[in-house]
């Protein structure tokens, strides 16, 4: 595990390395705003429409064999970018095609990565393993940022895209040398009845795209989830926009002010991660409360009358939505069976993507009608009150009352009815 972590922290500084100057790259090579969201859109689309086949290719296949192939991959396509930048061969439609391929790569990747960090550690330790993840995540995406900045003023743009690759071919260096935990559920495939081609024909649809989808709709708690997630990344979570807005506009600050705020959200992160390491059984209730929580602390940031007052209400936010993002994944791979859990991530990585793309349009919106205070107050309140409604629906739901017979005496008590979730 020790070995895995170190692994993806070189990958995740080297991914944010890459991240940071692709959006620089594209404008210097068509100097178009819209190209350059066009690229962008253009990477997560594959999340949109192939995550359902990736996971279930997760489920599948062989999940080291997997991880390794489609960390090479990765490794190869980033270095064939760098040369292209290097040698200045690189034009808009050859990016595009580079683009589609990553993304393509990544709906195999994802899950495939994910599970294998759980395969290194007994089931009871999980939920940690998941925030080491996550902690490793944020310290990898702040160290690539700055790196980002230093490697193209001394090196180019080129040298970004060699660091991702070489970073990717580290980890599939690492992943032959890694040893599933005693007691870790590794990969399982359903049991097959019969021998030859009939078995297959009866195993092809068990570990389809189908079946992933139909578990994920019928399990309520993925659902909820879903819902939670949905209405958070609607309504908030996209602080690069909102809090942006709101220190350079009504705040009266400069950029310097928000690369601190953005720093502090970044520590946040951290912190709450450290925090969500130590929850041993996260559940669905939890991540709402959480999410919730942070959602109000975010209309309080909204009224801010300062740089300084919203740097304090920032961190307390970011620390309580980290925790809520840990436990929420950690719910996610650990609820479904070992040979589902690939496909209800696929599932997953569709639907966040949807959110991911839907969001920040119709926050713009919000912020277009209301201004950024008011889009941080509204968003909070309708994040908080849809939350709040959905577990007072709930509790309703599942008491009802029941009559109960004793000989000649009837009465009536209120009895928790049997959910399809318990």
């Amino acid at each position: 595990m020790r070995w895995w972590s170190l692994a993806n922290f070189v990958s995740n500084a080297g991914t944010w390395m890459q991240l940071t100057v692709q959006n620089l790259l594209v404008l210097q090579i068509t100097g178009s705003a819209a190209a350059t969201g066009l690229s962008v859109s253009v990477q997560a689309a594959p999340a949109l429409l192939v995550s359902l086949a990736g996971g279930a290719a997760v489920d599948r296949w062989p999940r080291k064999l997997t991880a390794l192939v489609s960390q090479a991959l990765l490794g190869v396509v980033a270095l064939v970018t760098a040369v292209l930048v290097a040698t200045d061969r690189l034009d808009l439609a050859v990016l595009l095609v580079l683009a589609a391929v990553t993304g393509t790569i990544a709906t195999v990747d994802g899950p495939a990565c994910a599970l294998l960090g759980n395969d290194l550690v007994p089931p009871e330790d999980v939920p940690s393993a998941i925030g080491v993840g996550s902690l490793v995540h944020s310290a990898g995406r702040l160290v690539g940022t700055a790196l980002a900045g230093v490697a193209v003023g001394f090196l180019g743009t080129a040298a970004a895209y060699a660091a991702n690759g070489l970073s990717f071919l580290f980890v599939a260096a690492v992943i032959p040398f890694l040893r599933p935990a005693a007691g870790a559920v590794t990969h399982v495939v359903p049991a097959q009845r019969g021998s030859g081609a009939a078995a297959r024909k009866s195993a092809g649809p068990d570990m389809g795209v189908r079946q992933g989808l139909a578990y994920f709709v019928r399990r309520p708690r993925l659902v909820a989830l879903a819902g939670i997630t949905g209405i958070s990344a609607v309504f908030g979570r996209n602080y690069g926009l909102t809090l942006a807005v709101l220190v350079t506009g009504p705040l009266a600050a400069g950029a310097g002010a928000f690369g601190t705020v953005s720093t502090v959200l970044a520590v946040g992160g951290i912190v709450g991660a450290v925090l969500g390491a130590r929850l041993r059984k996260p559940s669905v209730r939890l991540v709402g409360a959480l999410a919730a929580t942070g959602a109000l602390l975010q209309s309080v940031a909204g009224l801010s009358p300062s740089v300084a007052v919203l740097l304090v209400l920032v961190l307390p936010m970011a620390v309580v939505e980290s925790v809520s993002d840990t436990a929420g994944t950690t719910v996610l791979q650990t609820d479904p069976p070992a040979h589902m859990r690939g496909r209800v991530l696929g599932v997953w990585g569709s639907i966040s993507t949807a959110w991911g793309l839907a969001g920040p349009p119709l926050l713009g919106l919000l912020m277009e009608v209301a201004g950024a205070r008011g889009a941080l107050v509204i968003g909070g309140l309708v994040i908080a009150g849809a939350l709040g409604t959905g577990y007072l629906l709930r509790e309703r739901r599942t008491r009802t009352p029941v009559t109960l017979r004793t000989g000649e005496r009837e009465g009536t008590a209120q009895q928790p009815a049997l959910s399809t979730a318990a």
